[in-house]
C-alpha cells in the first residue's frame, strides 16, 4: 500500500463528504458519548475566532441541544473560554464566533500574565526563551486553563484538530494538542469549511486566512506560509 493510501485509511479522511450527514454523524457521536460517560455534563472548548474552534463548538452546542431533548433533567452545558494574549487583534471575529455558537456559558480568561510569570521563572534560572517556545508557552497555558474549568465542571476539553494538521504536525505538544475528545479529527480544512457553509456560519469566520497567532514577533503570519504549502493541496493529498 502506498504511504499516501496508509495515511488516508490511518486519518480517516473520506474523498467526499455530504456536510449535512456528516453534520449529523459528528453530533450524534459527541451525544453518544456523553451518555455512556454520564458523569460529564459540560464540553469545555477554546474559542479563537477561526475556522476550527467556530466549527467545533457549533458542532458540540448542536450535541447539547439534542442531548437536552432526550434528558431534560440532565444540566448538559457547553463552556466556550476565550483566551487571550493581552488584546486580540481579530477580537471582533471572536465575539461573531460566540455569537454564531451560542454557548450555555462564557468564560473570558488573558493568559497574558501567566505566560509572562513562566517565561521570567525560566530566565531567572538561565533558560531564555526563544519566540517559537513562547509561542507554545501560550498553547500549553490555554489547554491547562481549560483543564482546570473542565475540573471544576464535571466537564471534559474538546480539541480543534482536523486531518490537514494532524498530517503536518502543525499543532503544539500538550497544548492544542491535548483534549479528550477531537470531533473533526476526521475532516481535512475544505471539508470544515463545507459544514460551516451548511450551518449558515458567517463567510468571514471561514474564508478568513488561518493564522496561529503564537509568536509575538511575526503575529500575522499565515500558517500556509509558516508550513510552507498551502492546505488546499493537503486536502487534495487526504483526497
Amino acid at each position: 500500500m502506498k504511504l499516501q493510501n496508509k495515511i488516508i485509511k490511518n486519518l480517516k479522511v473520506k474523498p467526499k463528504i455530504n456536510p449535512k450527514y456528516e453534520i449529523n454523524l459528528i453530533t450524534n457521536k459527541i451525544k453518544t458519548y456523553l451518555k455512556i460517560h454520564n458523569d460529564i455534563i459540560s464540553l469545555i472548548i477554546g474559542i479563537s475566532g477561526g475556522q476550527d474552534s467556530t466549527l467545533t463548538g457549533k458542532l458540540c452546542q448542536i450535541a447539547i441541544y439534542k442531548l437536552r431533548k432526550e434528558n431534560i433533567n440532565i444540566k448538559y452545558q457547553l463552556i466556550a473560554v476565550r483566551l487571550p494574549y493581552g488584546k486580540q487583534s481579530d477580537e471582533k471575529d471572536c465575539q461573531d464566533a460566540v455569537n454564531f455558537i451560542n454557548p450555555d456559558n462564557l468564560l473570558t480568561i488573558d493568559i497574558k500574565n501567566a505566560v509572562l510569570s513562566s517565561e521570567q521563572s525560566l530566565k531567572k534560572a538561565g533558560i531564555i526563551i526563544s519566540n517559537h517556545v513562547k509561542g507554545n508557552e501560550k498553547a500549553r497555558e490555554r489547554m491547562k486553563v481549560q483543564y482546570s474549568i473542565a475540573s471544576m465542571k464535571h466537564g471534559i476539553v474538546v480539541g480543534t484538530q482536523h486531518a490537514s494538521e494532524n498530517i503536518t504536525g502543525f499543532f503544539t505538544k500538550y497544548g492544542d494538542g491535548g483534549s479528550d475528545i477531537n470531533p473533526i479529527a476526521n475532516l481535512n480544512k475544505r471539508q470544515g469549511k463545507a459544514l460551516l457553509k451548511e450551518l449558515n456560519c458567517p463567510p468571514h469566520l471561514y474564508l478568513k486566512d488561518p493564522i496561529a497567532g503564537l509568536e509575538d514577533s511575526s503575529p500575522h503570519k499565515t500558517d500556509e506560509n509558516i508550513l510552507g504549502i498551502k492546505y488546499c493541496d493537503i486536502d487534495d493529498y487526504l483526497e
